[in-house]
């Protein structure tokens, strides 16, 4: 098995074993990757509780942002959440599309998948839909959407290149994402990288946030945007389990800075002429 596919079965291992925990237990771990302070919870989410749709029991406290705040969601959209969870963003996301729209969450974990279809029948919701596969291949056919969303999970898959093609191809011309992630300026320690429970929880799979919007821009999205940005601070009692006193000291000191973003990008319209692509 290759490394990135052991990655991605670690992944797939850790969040199975955080769709069986309650949001309580997840705020108090690490991205629900294990024991640790609860500040990393309370530094990278943002709140819900003013966000129109919003079901708490479908939160299990795993975002670093709030997408949806800015996805330009219309009524009657296609919307789809990529590493959709237990339903959160899919669910507010309905919100906006209303009845007439389509939301579509994709999760490669299938007791995520079980709890979030759980969480629709509950609520009634015939307009939502969860289907169970790898953003990397989505299973979804091209140009279908209006929108797409994700929270907090892009920085989890190895290949991030793979990710913003199969956006491309399954938003509509004309359509566009709205992605909150995790990215880095300046180099983060090695033992920091390549910690397990790390990568899990959201920070050592993420790249430099130069690297990020360049992948973007090469996918051939235009009018690249970020609509929002906040400092991520790993508390000392998380650091002190990878590094020690001195390392931590000069890890802070050297400045390399970890950040939670929301970009937004367009995918251009579709030629109308024959000189429109030149």
């Amino acid at each position: 098995m290759s490394t990135k596919e052991n990655l991605k079965e670690l992944v797939k291992q850790k969040y199975a074993e955080i769709a069986l925990q309650d949001k309580e237990t997840n705020e108090s771990s690490c991205c629900g990757s294990g024991g640790c302070t609860t500040e990393v919870y309370n530094i990278m989410s943002d709140d819900y509780n003013q966000v129109e749709g919003y079901n708490p029991d479908a939160d299990l406290g795993l975002g670093c942002g709030l997408p949806t705040q800015f996805a330009k969601i219309k009524k009657g959209d296609t919307v789809i959440d990529l590493g959709s969870g237990a339903g959160n963003d899919v669910f507010i996301a309905r919100h906006e599309t209303g009845e007439s729209g389509k939301v579509i969450g994709i999760d490669f974990t299938s007791a995520m998948i079980e709890k979030a279809r759980n969480n629709a029948e509950v609520r009634g919701l015939n307009n939502v839909e969860f289907r169970q596969g790898d953003i990397e291949k989505m299973p979804v056919t091209s140009n279908v959407a209006d929108v797409i969303i994700s929270n907090c999970v892009l920085n989890l898959v190895p290949d991030k290149v793979n990710v913003f093609k199969e956006i491309y191809r399954v938003l509509k011309p004309g359509g566009h994402f709205s992605i909150s992630d995790i990215v880095l300026e300046g180099p983060l320690p090695a033992d920091i990288k390549s910690a397990v429970e790390m990568y899990s929880g959201c920070v050592s799979g993420a790249i430099q946030k130069s690297v990020y919007l360049e992948l973007i821009e090469a996918t051939g999205f235009k009018n690249i945007t970020i609509q929002k940005e906040k400092s991520i601070i790993i508390p000392d009692d998380i650091l002190i389990n990878y590094l020690s006193k001195e390392d931590i000291s000069s890890f802070k000191n050297a400045g390399p800075g970890i950040f939670s973003i929301t970009v937004y990008a367009e995918k251009p319209e579709a030629c109308c002429g024959p000189d429109c692509c030149n």
